[in-house]
């Protein structure tokens, strides 16, 4: 906790933001810090509740009233070190993560949360600025060696707490960068490559080879990794999407978000686009279908990109503006947000489906709506047309993509297609060949950048502990 009477004395401020007319100007962040005296008081806030809500919220098991008091009392190198105990990469967590720890905070039951996700952002960073995030060589190597087949952020968690423990870690990714959505799907100016890039120098320094460009299941067989790592590890994402199979899908000018998010992301890296062609906002209508985080991020792209109007539609109706605290905290409550990007001048509407793209010459030109009652079934006589010269499907993910590596390998999956493997008991995170395992989207489905970290942590451990009879990585 911090201040015994603080909640009581300071109020609730959090970081600010850049004007909307002045941030879609660019990709970079627009998140304004606090200061650190600013950060201190709100530290300070952090109540004697008793049963610490906040790690009821937060996956990785974040010691947060620890920190918050570390803070409080001015010992930012201490809590850096608490910080990094049980995450390994909490600027990006404090930059990305929606805060489940702030929903369940005990103050929140007054809609006066700590500012938990600032604070974890700002110890991070200040960690950064400090050079108090060093390699952390392990003093003995093992001789094991593992394989860890997909660099997002479950991977990296899980490769970087393997060459801790001393093994022999080779980090693959497909792409020619690491850092899986985080790079690539996730928007620059929700948080900027360097963060990643910084964290890939760290663990490189403590002995994970990381291999881009190769693609398991393609350039290299699954059967050969199998044979040649004493323990592989699958941590890619559920890329698969989501999509929409009605009339007038083949249209040019309907595609996949993450067809398009990728695209800017590796234009503000530098990267080559690859063959294939561009798909830009710039000048035209938009209309992104989905509601969540991808739809947001779609819409703050696409603003930056000069799109003349950007329409998000969601099928599900809309979220009452303040949950019921009694019914639903200390869980994530359903109720209306808006997100940064929508801020910037989205249109948004909810219970609405669409029923077919219309085009012209093989251009979409319009979409075709209906709206939906709260059990989405259609209400007659309620269709509408809506313009569009670019339309973005931002659904959701189904499942990890099956062809190559999982196909090859055939472990057993569960009913939603997610490869099948268990997170309690001595078997967690094992799949039902011997020596591969499973974490993160691969194994969850789509989810959280946190509950990612949380995995990959995990699977090192069960992995850290099957190769060497025991260990003492954290569970």
């Amino acid at each position: 906790m911090g201040k015994i009477t603080g909640f009581l004395e300071i109020e609730r401020q959090d970081r600010t933001s850049a004007p909307a007319s002045d941030r879609v100007r660019h990709f970079r962040e627009f998140v304004i810090p606090m200061s650190e005296e600013g950060v201190k008081n709100q530290a300070a806030r952090c109540m004697d509740c008793g049963i610490p809500y906040c790690h009821n919220g937060c996956p990785v098991n974040n010691q947060i009233p620890d920190w918050n008091d570390l803070v409080y009392s001015e010992d930012w190198e201490e809590a850096a070190r608490n910080l990094h105990s049980t995450n390994n990469f909490p600027e990006m967590t404090g930059r990305i993560c929606p805060a489940p720890c702030e929903a369940a905070c005990t103050l929140n039951l007054i809609d006066e949360p700590v500012t938990i996700k600032s604070i974890e952002c700002a110890i991070a960073d200040r960690a950064a600025e400090e050079g108090w995030i060093q390699p952390q060589i392990p003093a003995v190597k093992t001789g094991k060696t593992v394989a860890v087949v997909g660099a997002g952020p479950a991977g990296m968690a899980c490769a970087q707490q393997l060459a801790r423990a001393g093994h022999d870690v080779t980090l693959f990714e497909k792409n020619s960068k690491a850092g899986g959505l985080m790079r690539y799907g996730i928007p620059d100016f929700k948080m900027e490559k360097h963060v990643i890039d910084r964290r890939i120098e760290q663990m490189a320094a403590e002995g994970v080879t990381l291999k881009t460009g190769v693609h398991i299941g393609v350039d290299i067989s699954a059967e050969d990794l199998m044979k040649d790592f004493d323990a592989v590890v699958m941590s890619g994402g559920a890329e698969k999407p989501r999509d929409l199979p009605i009339e007038g899908r083949d249209l040019d000018g309907v595609h996949f978000a993450m067809d398009f998010l990728p695209q800017q992301n590796r234009r503000n890296g530098d990267e080559h686009l690859g063959n294939v062609a561009p798909i830009l906002a710039g000048g035209k209508r938009v209309v992104v279908i989905g509601g969540g985080d991808t739809g947001s991020d779609c819409i703050g792209t696409s603003f930056r990109q000069g799109a003349v109007s950007v329409t998000q539609l969601e099928i599900m109706p809309q979220p009452p503006e303040k949950e019921d605290k009694l019914m639903t905290w200390p869980n994530w409550p359903l109720k209306f947000r808006t997100s940064s990007s929508q801020a910037e001048g989205a249109d948004r509407d909810f219970a609405v489906m669409t029923a077919k793209f219309n085009g012209e010459d093989g251009q979409v030109k319009s979409l075709t709506c209906v709206r939906v009652d709260d059990k989405m079934q259609k209400i007659e006589g309620s269709e509408f047309d809506i313009k569009a010269d670019l339309v973005l499907l931002a659904m959701g993910f189904v499942s990890p993509v099956h062809e190559g590596m999982i196909e090859s390998l055939s472990p057993e999956m569960d009913p939603r297609g997610n490869v099948k493997a268990e997170t309690e008991g001595e078997g967690s995170y094992k799949t039902s060949i011997d020596k591969l395992y499973a974490c993160g989207d691969m194994r969850r489905g789509q989810s959280l950048v946190v509950w990612a970290i949380r995995e990959g942590r995990q699977c090192a451990h069960t992995v850290d502990k099957d190769l060497m009879g025991s260990t003492t990585l954290p569970r």
